[in-house]
């Protein structure tokens, strides 16, 4: 395995200076939840950081799942990447249009497929945008082909069964992303069909708390006090959750940063275990 970056998040002024070299590859992860009106495909045919690829979280998928957008077999990701020009020696500076969001779940998959040489661009478009740096209209640009060898990390990732020994074993930390009404089952899922509340012994740690105002990612002093006012022990791997795999990977961005590069998601999140009838499930905060 490559040595880890110092930082999973890079600066709009880091990724201008490098913009062209030639082993970087900018690619737009933008994703909104189903009932935003907005269109991420769209959003990036009109405007985009120069020389970006979009990635489709819910095309580069496990589309036979009946789960929303869980990972993809390795060979699809791989044909995916070698598409856009990503592959074997490349650095992948990752955004999204919210400023910090769907990013952070691309930027774990990367590392599930073995990339690890992976960064999150902080603020994403919104900072590229507010920095005056460029932004590419028109067509995009089409990359070569490059080969992309996945080597699939199975510890960053947790399924059903894991969870339930998880729960039932309540040594390890399980961090939930979602808003805190929702992981306290004060609030309704978003998702028809899904119950509402969290798995018993979990953590709130809302993602939207580790993002400040300008949605860049806190600093490390600020994460680990977040942490530790959730009563979470990172010392620990943690696993983390949310609502569909999405945010949970905020949680393990965040991880990152403080040096705990070994946290795992769960992927099928809630939208798996709050839609079952034999998951034990606890409401309150």
């Amino acid at each position: 395995m490559p040595d880890l970056p110092p930082d999973p998040v890079v600066s709009c002024a880091w990724l201008a200076e490098r913009l062209d070299a030639p082993d970087i590859r900018v690619i737009d992860a933008t994703w909104f939840m189903p009932s935003d009106p907005r269109d991420a495909k769209a959003l990036f045919a009109e405007r985009r950081i120069p020389g970006a690829s979009h990635f489709d979280i819910d095309e580069i998928a496990d589309t036979s799942s009946p789960l929303p957008h869980m990972l993809p077999p390795p060979e699809k990701f791989a044909s995916r990447m070698k598409k856009r020009g990503v592959g074997d020696g490349t650095r992948v500076v990752i955004y999204d249009n919210q400023g910090l969001f769907s990013a952070a779940r691309v930027w774990w998959m990367f590392r599930v497929m073995g990339h690890e040489d992976v960064v999150v661009l902080d603020g994403g478009f919104p900072a590229w945008e507010r920095a005056g740096h460029p932004i590419e209209t028109g067509a995009p640009q089409q990359r070569m082909e490059r080969h992309f060898t996945p080597r699939v990390r199975n510890d960053l990732v947790r399924d059903l069964a894991d969870m339930r020994r998880l729960v039932t074993e309540a040594r390890t930390p399980i961090l939930d992303a979602r808003p805190a009404p929702r992981f306290s089952g004060e609030a309704a899922e978003p998702r028809a069909g899904l119950k509402s509340g969290h798995m018993p012994g979990a953590l709130s740690v809302p993602s939207g708390s580790l993002i400040d105002e300008a949605g860049s990612l806190k600093s490390a002093d600020e994460l680990r006090k977040i942490f530790a006012d959730a009563g979470a022990d990172v010392s620990q791997t943690a696993v983390c959750t949310c609502g569909s795999g999405v945010t949970a990977a905020i949680i393990a961005l965040a991880l990152a940063r403080i040096g705990k590069w070994d946290a795992a998601v769960y992927d099928g999140s809630w939208a798996e275990w709050g839609s079952r009838d034999d998951t034990p499930i606890e409401t309150g905060a």
